[in-house]
Parts: structure tokens; sequence; C-alpha cells
């Protein structure tokens, strides 16, 4: 298996350039590049390609491929209020989503320990039918399912990091059992779904998992979940592969969100996420980038992905205090209210 980090960077997806002041723009990858040179020597460079329609078409529908591809000719032109197009978006968005497929492939042929992608556009607000939130595919969804059907990946374990509520991603499996679903996200907060009752459907019941927090979570809240919610699901879901959408908009300096999370804070969300790889699936992480809209919280939340995947043995990470009455104690028991008959161990630390 190979040691180092597979790592796709690309300067073609600045090309994707939203209207002027817009929050998603082009030098947000200027900061994750910085944190990524600072690594080179743990990487493996890989080199993205447009995703072909077959793949695209396990998550969205032909229409949806349209309206994209379209935009190319109208550019510049708005799908929502939010979510842009220039004339080359349509093309970067088919090289994001095919820069998430090419590391989950690598990452799951043992080319490489674990994966980070640094996309652009994100992915995980857009739905099947449309863009949204600044997203035209859905990176993570589409990722999964190259996993499932040309690797032979059984189960997927999502985990959704972004201070938002990936609805696109949370849509795409809630009715399948195989893909297990978990977010941490500002609540309420764009774009309003992700209460702690949606739980799945059908016969994807219990396999999506929202804990939506409140204003001004730092460091113990996160990654109190992370040790209290995610470690026994995932342990009672037996992942075989874990694809994180890897936002930095908790980032207690990020302009467009009200939590408090730090570098190391991210340091520990990563290393709780390499343990569950290592023990559950061999190891087999990737983490594709979402929002983050400080150059401060990329650059540090990246360097903090890093250094978690590079360590050889990665420390234990504390499991913070949960007394009654407080806000990890309040959330933790939320969940549990939903998931505790379906995941033993929920809430324990």
């Amino acid at each position: 298996m190979g040691q180092r980090i597979a790592v796709v960077e690309d300067a073609r997806y600045k090309e994707h350039r939203p209207p002027p002041g817009h929050p998603e723009h082009p030098e947000r990858l200027t900061a994750v590049g910085e944190a990524l040179a600072a690594h080179a020597t743990d990487a493996i460079r890989l080199a993205p390609r447009p995703a072909e329609d077959d793949e695209l078409l396990r998550v969205h529908l032909p229409v949806h491929l349209a309206r994209v591809a379209e935009s190319a000719r109208r550019a510049p032109c708005a799908f929502d209020a939010d979510t842009w197009a220039s004339a080359a978006s349509a093309a970067v968005a088919r090289l994001a989503a095919g820069g998430a497929v090419e590391i989950a492939r690598a990452v799951s042929r043992r080319r490489a320990r674990a994966g980070f992608a640094a996309l652009r556009p994100p992915g995980h607000h857009a739905e099947a039918s449309h863009p949204m939130g600044f997203c035209l595919f859905n990176n993570v969804a589409i990722a999964a399912r190259a996993l499932q059907r040309e690797e032979g990946v059984g189960r997927v374990l999502i985990l959704d990091w972004d201070v938002h509520h990936g609805n696109g991603t949370q849509h795409s499996f809630e009715e399948d059992p195989s893909v297990l679903y978990v977010s941490t996200h500002q609540f309420p907060y764009y774009p309003g779904t992700g209460d702690f009752d949606e739980a799945g459907r059908g016969p994807g019941l219990g396999a999506t998992l929202n804990v939506p927090m409140p204003a001004g979570c730092g460091d113990a809240e996160y990654v109190g979940v992370f040790q209290r919610v995610l470690v026994p699901a995932a342990r009672h879901f037996r992942p075989e592969f874990i694809l994180v959408s890897c936002g930095f908009d908790a980032h207690h300096d990020d302009p467009f969100a009200s939590m408090d999370v730090s570098q190391a804070g991210f340091r520990d969300l990563a290393r709780t996420v390499r343990a569950l790889a290592d023990e559950l699936c061999g190891g087999r992480a990737v983490f594709l980038l979402e929002g983050g809209y400080a150059a401060s919280g990329l650059r540090e939340g990246t360097s903090a992905v890093l250094e978690a995947l590079a360590e050889p043995s990665p420390p234990g990470v504390a499991v913070p205090d949960a007394p009654a009455g407080s806000t990890l104690r309040r959330l933790v028991d939320a969940v549990a209210a939903v998931h505790r008959s379906r995941i033993p161990g929920l809430g324990a630390p």
C-alpha cells in the first residue's frame, strides 16, 4: 500500500469565476495551495480529468447536465441568487467531479494511503436536478457512486463537516442503506435542512445522521460530537471507505458562519477520521474540499488535515466532558433520541 497522501490540485479550478465580491472566489485555492506546498514531500500528485456523463448521471438528472452545459453559452449567468457560472464553469465543474473520482479510485487501489482534493466549485449542495449554494455537481456523491459501481466498494461513510448542511448529498442517499451520511452543521442556517429527525427514508432509515449545532460551537463541541456520535455510528456501520466533505467554514475566522473551531480542533477531527479509517477500512479516507471563506481558515484547516494524515501513528484524541446542561450533552442526547435504538453505544465516550 502506498504510504504517501494523494493530492489533487489544479490551476484550472481557479477558472470558475463567480461575479466580483462573491464569497466562493478563486483566491480561496491560493490559501489551500500554501498549505499543500508545505506538505509536498508527503504527497503524490494526481491529475484530475473531466467526469464523464455516465459518472454524473449516477447522481444527477439529464436536465441538470444540460442546464450546466448551457451555462457556458449564456455566461455569465445565475442558477440562483448564490450560484453563478462563468464561461469556464461547466468544464471546471466536470473537472472537480472527475478529480473527486480519480482520488477516490487511487486510494481504493492503494496507490496512496489517503487523499485530499482541493476542488472548485464545491459540491454538497447540488441536487439531482439543479445547482445550488455555490455548487454545480455533487462531487462527493459522484465519488461515492464511482467507488460502489467501479471499485467494488459496498458501504461508504460520507462525513460532512462543512458548516452548512449538505442537502444535496443527503437527498442523494437518504433511501440507500449502503451509504451512511453524517453531518455536523450550524443550525438554523443555510440551507435550512438537516434537523435531528431527518434520519433517512424507507430502506435508508437510520443511514442519515444529522447533528444540527447552535452558533458558537467550538473545538469541545465538535470533537465531543465526533467522539460520542461519529465513532459509535461508524463502528456500527463498518464502512469500507470514508469520504469527507471537508469545509473549513466552521473556523473561528470565517466571515459567513458563527462557529469557533481552531486549527487544533480541525486536527483532532481529522485524527478521529484517520483512526476510524485505520480501524475499519484499511486507512482508506479521502477529504474533498467544500466551503471555507477565510484565508486563515482554509490554510490552517488544510494543514491540520494533512498533518493528521501524514502522521505515522496519530495520537489518540481526548474525549471532551459532556456535563448535564452543556451544549455538547444536549446535542448528544438529541441525536441519541433519534438513533439510540439503531446504534449501540451512541453518546458514550
